[in-house]
């Protein structure tokens, strides 16, 4: 055989064996890392028609060359949105919100074929802004900057968790970073708070004393009562008796005294201590 077709012959088989060997080591030997899963797109089988049920966990797997293995990361994530609502009275208000978030890892499938990699673009944006303008459309400034920040959190996070849901989607929870109103709207609000808290103080002073004094009044109300009570019960004879008490205990007490011998208005001895 002529030596040049002989090795343009094995140079052909080489370059053969070299693209298979290259494909192979490329495609056929799929490494799924922790916190991804994947599905497996068969290009000659239907694509993912057959196979979004079937989800790969981490570790090394075998693919045919002509399917593809695609990997998800399913880890939590975080999506922050600055965006501009307006009050309900129409007011500018800049709101930044952050939304934590994963794709459900049995069901990539569906989410690929529905949506695709892109679906932090293409769902999460597009719902986290539209719940925040509907939800803070419903509210006044002072009461997005004040009183009603919790209750905005948790109508944004419902309307957003149920519309992932049908994504795909498992939210985490959703968190307003921060809402910054006009600055005239803000130092007007300010101001108010400030005198609420003032006048609040005020009233807390002002019913503090005002029980002080009823509690005074009860208590002077209940000894001048007492001492009615006790002044209609002594008695002329019950006051002799405590007076010869009295007189009995002084006189058998070892301190010094002077005893006077009268006739005192309740008929006893006056007994007089040095």
């Amino acid at each position: 055989m002529d030596p040049q077709k002989q090795f343009a012959k094995y140079a052909i088989i080489g370059t053969i064996i070299f693209i298979f060997l290259l494909l192979f080591t490329n495609s056929t030997f799929i490494t799924i890392n922790a916190g991804e899963k994947g599905i497996l797109f068969k290009k000659f089988g239907g694509g993912l028609d057959h196979t979004k049920d079937e989800v790969y966990g981490q570790g090394f797997h075998i693919v045919a060359p002509w399917n593809q293995m695609i990997v998800y990361d399913v880890r939590e994530q975080i999506k922050e949105e600055k965006m501009d609502v307006l009050s309900s009275d129409g007011l500018p208000i800049e709101v930044d919100v952050s939304a934590r978030y994963h794709p459900v890892g049995n069901k990539i499938g569906y989410l690929h074929n529905e949506i695709g990699k892109e679906y932090e673009d293409i769902v999460l944006k597009d719902v986290v802004r539209s719940a925040a303008r509907e939800v803070m459309g419903k509210y006044t400034p002072e009461e997005l900057y004040a009183d009603k920040r919790d209750a905005v959190r948790e109508e944004i996070e419902e309307i957003v968790r149920t519309q992932l849901e049908k994504k795909y989607l498992k939210l985490q929870a959703v968190n307003i970073r921060s809402i910054k109103l006009p600055k005239t709207i803000e130092d007007a609000i300010q101001t108010k708070l400030v005198q609420e808290q003032e006048k609040e103080q005020y009233q807390f002073r002002l019913e503090k004393e005002t029980k002080e004094a009823e509690r005074r009044k009860i208590e002077a109300t209940g000894k001048a009562e007492a001492n009615r009570i006790i002044s209609e019960s002594l008695t002329d004879k019950i006051l002799r008796e405590k007076g010869i008490e009295a007189t009995l205990e002084l006189a058998h007490s070892p301190n010094s005294k002077v005893v006077v011998i009268g006739s005192s208005d309740s008929g006893l001895p006056l007994i007089l201590g040095q």
